[in-house]
């Protein structure tokens, strides 16, 4: 017995499906990468600083899980996997689009340790905030939605407390809060979820704060 055409081609298509996802992740991450870099020079007073926020980074791993989430009619056995596995290559395209583009068109990157420390990152941050997307885009209830729309807001929250409690830039500090705080207000779908995001964004930010800051980066880079 042979397998019918549409049978046999089924293995090719997923994985053709599954390399345009992740190569265009990849690539989305690149260039939000090259413009983060070029953005500490564009924006005006404090916000050329946000270019310069890990928070930013997790823009791509999130955007990449959203929209894997939006359209998994199209992709077979599209899930929390897939979301993960496209915001990791979402942000470690974006690790190697914004210290590339230091590397060739600036003075350099230096030393590769903060590099690869910021991939290490990647690994971490890029699932999760994968998943955080497409929790929210397409979760299985309110909660998920909650959960990831809150991770996402959270994140520019940690950068907040950063500027506010370790470096005193008072600017900086405003920029992310409100940056994490439209976020919860423009994102959420009814004044309950925005609402319950907001909640859950507050201790998010602190416990992600110590986490990665006090923890892992002091840790790392002293």
């Amino acid at each position: 017995m042979t397998l019918s055409p549409v049978t046999a081609s089924g293995p090719a298509t997923r994985a053709r499906a599954w390399a345009l996802v992740t190569a265009s992740a990849f690539a989305g991450g690149l260039l939000l990468g090259v413009l983060t870099n070029l953005g500490q020079g564009w924006l005006p007073g404090a916000w050329n600083q946000i270019a310069n926020s890990g928070a930013v980074w997790s823009v791509a791993a999130f955007a990449a899980g959203a929209l894997l989430s939006a359209r998994k009619a199209g992709l077979p056995a599209a899930g929390l996997p897939a979301a993960a596995v496209a915001g990791l290559c979402a942000e470690s395209g974006l690790v190697v689009g914004y210290y590339g583009y230091a590397e060739m068109a600036r003075d350099g990157m230096g030393s590769l340790f903060a590099p690869l420390v910021w991939l290490g990152m990647a690994f971490v941050a890029g699932p999760l905030f994968g998943v955080a997307g497409s929790w929210w885009r397409g979760g299985a209830g309110p909660r998920h939605r909650v959960a990831g729309l809150a991770a996402f807001a959270g994140v520019f929250g940690t950068e907040a407390i950063h500027y506010a409690w370790a470096l005193h830039y008072a600017p900086q500090a405003w920029a992310c809060l409100a940056v994490a705080v439209l976020t919860a207000l423009l994102m959420g779908r009814t004044l309950k979820e925005r609402v319950l995001t907001l909640l859950a964004a507050a201790p998010f930010s602190l416990l992600a704060y110590l986490v990665f800051y006090e923890l892992l980066l002091t840790t790392l880079l002293g």
